[in-house]
C-alpha cells in the first residue's frame, strides 16, 4: 500500500499545476519583447530552434520525471530503498543513453536539418540546441525521485527558477546581439539560456536532494524493467504536452521551402516566417488558460475511480471539457476580432493580420484536444493519445506541403487548424469507448453561441466606431484601448453565459464572488 494520502497527492498536483501555469505564461510572454527587440527576422531565427529546445524542456519536466516517479512508487511500495547502484545509476544510464543519442544524431545531422529548413546559416544554432539534451538526464532524475515520493515543491521551485534564468538570458542575448554581433547568434544564445536554466534547476534540486536522505548504497537484486517505463511511458506521456510544439517543428521544417515554391524569395520568406510565428505566444497563452482546468482535474480521472464510480468521473470529464470549450471559444473569437489592435500593440505593426486571425482558431481545437488527452491518459490510454498526436503531426505535414505553395501563410494557418481538429476528433472517438459521444449534446451549445454572438457584436460595433488606429501614435493609449475592449468583451460573454444558463450553481460556487454571480443564473438553476 502507498502511504500517500489523497489530500497530499491532490495538493502536490495543484502545486505542479500552478508552477506549470506560471512557467508557461513566462514562456509565452517573453517572446513579445524578444520580437520587439530583434524584429521578425530575429524572431524567425529563434522560432527555428525553439521546437528542439522545447522538446528537451518537455522531456525534463513531464516525460522522464513521470516515468521515474512511477518506478519510485513501485519500489517504495515493496519497502525497498532507492539504491545508488541498483536504482540511480541504471536509471541515469538509460536516460543518458536516450538523450545522448538524440544529441549525437542532432549535432551531426544539423547541416541536413538546416538544408531541409532552407537556411544553412542555422547550422550553429541547431547544433547548440541539441547540446541541451546533455543536461536533461540530471534534472529529470531528481524531479522523478521527488515526484515519486510526492514531494512536488522541489520540482515546482526548480521549474520556475529554470524559466526565470532562461527568459532573462534570452532577452539579454537579444539586446547584445542587436548592439553588436550576428543576428543568427540569437539561436545560439537561446540554446545557452536553456542549458544554463537547466543547470540552475539542477543545482536547486541537488540542494534539496542533499538534505532528503532519499538514497542508500545498499545493493539489491533488481526485478524492475527500467527501459520500458523510461522509454515508452516517458516518451508517450510527452505527446500530450507536445501538440503545439510538434506543429511548430513541422512549420520550422516546411514553411520556408513552401514559401519558396510559391515564388517568395529567401529573405522575404524568413521575414514572413517570423511574422507567422507571432501567433505562437498568443495561441500558447489562450491554450494554457483554456486547458488549465483539465490539468487540475487529472488526479480525479483514473481508471480505478471510473470503475468504482463512473457517474462521478463522467461529471469530471463533462465539466473539464465544458470549461475548456467555453474559455477557448471566447479567447479565439475575441482574438480574431481584436487582432489588428493586438498585433500593433504587441508586435508594433499589423503585418500578417489576415493569416494570424485564421490561426487563432487553433486555440479552440488545441485546448479541447489537450483536455480530452488529459482525460484519456487518466483512464490509461497513454499510447493511444501518443499515436493520435503523431498522426496529427503527419496530417499537418501533408497539409503544409499541399496548402503553403498555393495559399502561403494562410495555407499554413489552415493546415494547423485541420491537424488540431484531427487530433480532437481522434480523442473524442477513443473517449467514446467509456463516455458516449451522444453525451456531448448536453453541453450548453445554444447559450454558448448566443453569448459568443453578444460578445462579438459588442466588439465589432466598438471597433467599427473607434478603431485602434486612433492610438497609432501612442502605445500606452493602444494598451488601454485593447485592455478595455478585452475586459468588456470577456465581461459581456461571462454575464450572458450565466444569464442563459450555461453554468450550474455547483459550478459557480467554486468561483470568486459566487454569492453575487449565482443571482445572475436563471431561476431553475440557482439551487
Amino acid at each position: 500500500m502507498s502511504n500517500h494520502s489523497s489530500p497530499s497527492v491532490l495538493k502536490g498536483a495543484f502545486i505542479l499545476t500552478v508552477a506549470g501555469l506560471l512557467s508557461k505564461i513566462l514562456s509565452a510572454g517573453y517572446r513579445v519583447p524578444l520580437q520587439n527587440i530583434t524584429g521578425d527576422l530575429g524572431f524567425y531565427i529563434y522560432q527555428q530552434v525553439y521546437p528542439i529546445l522545447g522538446l528537451a524542456i518537455v522531456l525534463s519536466l513531464y516525460g522522464f520525471p513521470a516515468a521515474i516517479s512511477k518506478l519510485v512508487s513501485e519500489i517504495t511500495e515493496e519497502q525497498r530503498s532507492l539504491s545508488v547502484p541498483s536504482f540511480y545509476l541504471p536509471v541515469f544510464c538509460w536516460l543518458m543513453g536516450i538523450c545522448g543519442s538524440i544529441f549525437i544524431v542532432g549535432f551531426t545531422q544539423a547541416p541536413w536539418i538546416a538544408d531541409i529548413m532552407g537556411d544553412e546559416k542555422l547550422i550553429p544554432s541547431l547544433r547548440s540546441a541539441f547540446c541541451v539534451f546533455l543536461i536533461v538526464p540530471f534534472v529529470s532524475l531528481f524531479r522523478g525521485v521527488f515526484q515519486g515520493s510526492n514531494q512536488m515543491k522541489q520540482t515546482a521551485v526548480s521549474q520556475v527558477i529554470e524559466q526565470i534564468i532562461r527568459v532573462t538570458i534570452i532577452i539579454l542575448t537579444a539586446v547584445l546581439v542587436m548592439k553588436r554581433g550576428s543576428m543568427y547568434a540569437i539561436g545560439i544564445g537561446a540554446s545557452a539560456a536553456s542549458f544554463l536554466g537547466a543547470v540552475g534547476a539542477f543545482m536547486v534540486l541537488a540542494a534539496y536532494f542533499k538534505n532528503s536522505h532519499n538514497w542508500t548504497f545498499k545493493r539489491w537484486s533488481s526485478s524492475f524493467s527500467y527501459i520500458k517505463p523510461i522509454f515508452f511511458y516517458g516518451l508517450f506521456i510527452c505527446f500530450n504536452y507536445m501538440l503545439l510544439l510538434s506543429f511548430q517543428m513541422v512549420d520550422a521544417l516546411t514553411l520556408i521551402p513552401g514559401l519558396r515554391q510559391a515564388g517568395v524569395d529567401l529573405e522575404a520568406a524568413r521575414i514572413w516566417k517570423g511574422i507567422f510565428d507571432r501567433g505562437q505566444p498568443l495561441i500558447q497563452l489562450g491554450t494554457v488558460l483554456a486547458s488549465s482546468v483539465a490539468l487540475a482535474v487529472i488526479p480525479s480521472v483514473t481508471r480505478t475511480r471510473f470503475m468504482k464510480n463512473p457517474k462521478e468521473v463522467e461529471r469530471y470529464v463533462f465539466a473539464s471539457t465544458k470549461f475548456s470549450l467555453i474559455i477557448a471559444l471566447g479567447a479565439a473569437v475575441g482574438l480574431i476580432i481584436l487582432f489588428p489592435s493586438i498585433n500593433a500593440l504587441f508586435f508594433q505593426d499589423t503585418e500578417g493580420t489576415g493569416p494570424l486571425r485564421i490561426l487563432m482558431l487553433v486555440i479552440l481545437f488545441s485546448s479541447v484536444s489537450i483536455t480530452t488527452s488529459s482525460v484519456l491518459q487518466g483512464l490509461g490510454y497513454v499510447s493511444h493519445t501518443a499515436v493520435i498526436v503523431i498522426s496529427g503531426v503527419f496530417v499537418k505535414y501533408l497539409m503544409n506541403a499541399w496548402l503553403i505553395p498555393v495559399y502561403e501563410l494562410k495555407g499554413a494557418a489552415f493546415a494547423t487548424i485541420i491537424a488540431a481538429a484531427f487530433v480532437l476528433f481522434g480523442n473524442i472517438v477513443i473517449l467514446g469507448k467509456d463516455y458516449s459521444i451522444r453525451k456531448w449534446a448536453g453541453l450548453p451549445w445554444v447559450a454558448l453561441l448566443a453569448a459568443l454572438t453578444g460578445m462579438a457584436g459588442l466588439l465589432t460595433a466598438v471597433t467599427s466606431i473607434a478603431g485602434y488606429d486612433i492610438f497609432e501614435s501612442s502605445r500606452l493609449g493602444l494598451l488601454v484601448y485593447t485592455l478595455t475592449l478585452t475586459a468588456a468583451g470577456a465581461g459581456v460573454y461571462f454575464i450572458l453565459l450565466l444569464r442563459l444558463g450555461a453554468f450550474f450553481s455547483y459550478e459557480v460556487k467554486v468561483l470568486p464572488f459566487h454569492k453575487w454571480l449565482i443571482r445572475l443564473l436563471p431561476k431553475g438553476m440557482k439551487q
